[in-house]
């Protein structure tokens, strides 16, 4: 009987023992083994694999532990390939490098003459109204003063034409052009110059000028547009970008988005800011931030001043290659202060564009008036090119992030001096005085005003040379950043500072899957191999792009 008894109760104990044993691992959908995994969580973490399951991160650790502990339908052995987060672009112009698509290219012209020919070329291949083009540089021709829109209107003087400099902050327009927008000699505006000589207008529009003539270019068509977006998220997911901050919008376009996300073309995940128009403001206020599964919409994106090349940025002292000048503010104090004062008050995010030491120290000064020493609103100055020396603690001060491309400073670094002179060029391009103000800061490109390639930003920041390897000790090496920094800077950085940074920019836990799979480790490589890293394999929500 007590035997019996003993049996009744083992006999449950048994079959519980025999059921655990025969329990299956959980279920992933993917799980990558024998990698080398670049976590960027907060220790820097590196493991070896990793679990996915429903677009997120589930499980990290040794390839023995994750693959005994899931199973998945997709098992990559990776070889020992690199895993990163994927790069996250913290300043670039998505829909403006889509749109480059439709215009003659002039990035890396060597002179006028060379401008000239490649849109004779263009327009003998594309009938339009207008022909528009961008990416010219003068610094880089033999001839550094702006050219004369002479040739262009022998060549062109029927036909508008319209020619971005690689910033966007200069034009230069032939006759057609000017008279379509309605522009004359001696004509002024604020925040822009109608360059005139001797009475008559040369054709350069420098800034807000700018505008005047691009508002008459007609736009593409629906067809034409989405398929520039679609080359254009192709390049980046080619490159190892998965999410960009996508700067200066207007609702239309956003919309625009919107439909290519609703039906599943777009997959890149984009931060948008809104450019400063009255309409967009006024919608955003008062809707507060826009939060989808892909994009958001969340900052304002306003203009403080131009750009160093073309002598728009606003210094506090004359250019050193134009006494008397100094640049110009796009709008007044006043005008960035009022919206200072209305964006205080709401979740949206004040996103400020800022070359000049003066422009830095007119916005630092307005941000601190209302954020009044340390918060989270995370309020961001774009560029932070050139900052005066005793302005760097309103950055810390008031958690103010400063959003820095690193290749702008190996772009810039053979003129620069002269438009500033040795002392001021001390305190520009300084982003390791920069990034010990909060402990981090994001980093970006600027595409398409620089390359698209995020490990050309990789290269300049820990490296501080150009493509070449110039020059050989690196442009004022005691801003370079270190490798991790750098890395935290492209990816879970440039989360933080729009608000995403429990969702995305790290590989753990709860996070999206977004990473890239590389041929070598940028942690390691000697500094001269940096380029020559090759992108693998892109994969949002863990799926291979």
């Amino acid at each position: 009987m007590k035997r019996s008894c003993k049996l009744k109760y083992l006999l449950p104990s048994f079959a519980f023992i025999l059921l655990i044993s025969c329990v299956r691992p959980p279920k992933a959908d993917l799980i990558i083994h024998h990698a080398k995994i670049y976590t960027a969580d907060s220790a820097f973490t590196v493991v070896e694999a990793m679990a996915v399951r429903d677009g997120i991160v589930i499980a990290t650790g040794t390839s023995e532990f994750i693959l005994k502990k899931f199973r998945a339908d997709s098992v990559t052995d990776a070889k020992g390939a690199i895993i990163y987060p994927g790069f996250n672009d913290a300043h670039a112009h998505f829909w403006g490098y889509a749109m480059s698509f439709l215009k003659v290219d002039l990035t890396g012209t060597a002179s006028w003459n060379e401008v000239l020919e490649r849109t004779k070329a263009f327009a003998a291949e594309h009938e339009s109204g207008w022909i528009v083009g961008g990416g010219w540089d003068q610094n880089d021709w033999p001839d550094k003063s702006f050219p004369d829109r002479a040739q262009l209107d022998s060549l062109f003087p029927h036909t508008p034409v319209l020619l971005e400099r690689v910033d966007g902050h200069a034009a230069i327009a032939n006759g057609a052009a000017l008279a379509a927008a309605g522009l004359q000699a001696g004509q002024t505006l604020a925040g822009g110059t109608i360059e005139t000589r001797n009475g008559r207008l040369t054709g350069i529009l420098i800034d807000n000028a700018v505008d005047l003539a691009a508002a008459k270019v007609p736009q593409p068509s629906g067809a034409e547009t989405e398929a520039a977006l679609m080359e254009a998220q192709e390049n980046c997911l080619a490159a190892g970008i998965t999410s960009i901050t996508d700067c200066g919008l207007d609702l239309q376009q956003v919309q625009f988005l919107d439909r290519l996300y609703q039906e599943g073309k777009l997959r890149l995940r984009l931060n948008i800011m809104l450019s400063d128009s009255r309409e967009n403001i006024d919608y955003l206020v008062k809707r507060g931030p826009v939060v989808k599964e892909r994009y958001q919409v969340r900052g304002i994106k306003f203009y403080g001043d131009g750009a160093l090349g073309s002598r728009g940025a606003c210094l506090l002292h004359d250019y050193a290659d134009r006494p008397g000048w100094k640049g110009f503010m796009l709008k007044d104090a006043q005008y960035f202060a009022e919206q200072a004062a209305i964006l205080a008050k709401t979740e949206i995010q004040m996103c400020t564009h800022a070359i000049g030491d003066s422009a830095n120290r007119a916005i630092l000064r307005i941000y601190a008036a209302v954020l009044n020493g340390k918060n989270d609103k995370r309020w961001r100055i774009e560029h932070a090119q050139v900052v005066d020396s005793t302005d760097f603690g309103f950055f810390g001060e008031n958690n103010i992030v400063p959003s820095v491309q690193p290749t702008h400073a190996t772009s810039d670094m053979y003129w620069a001096k002269d438009r500033l002179g040795g002392q001021r060029l001390r305190y520009a391009y300084a982003y390791r005085q920069l990034l010990k103000q909060n402990g981090w800061m994001p980093l970006g490109t600027d595409f398409p005003v620089e390359h698209i390639d995020p490990l050309r930003t990789f290269y300049a920041a820990v490296a501080r040379k150009d493509t070449s390897g110039y020059p050989a000790g690196g442009f004022q090496p005691e801003n370079a950043l270190g490798r991790e920094e750098t890395l935290r800077g492209m990816t879970i950085w440039p989360a933080r500072a729009s608000f995403e940074e429990k969702i995305k920019g790290s590989l753990e836990p709860g996070k999206a899957a977004d990473f890239i799979m590389t041929d070598r480790d940028l942690m390691q490589v000697p500094e001269e191999q940096i380029l020559q890293t090759k992108v693998l394999g892109t994969f949002i929500s863990g799926a291979r792009l």
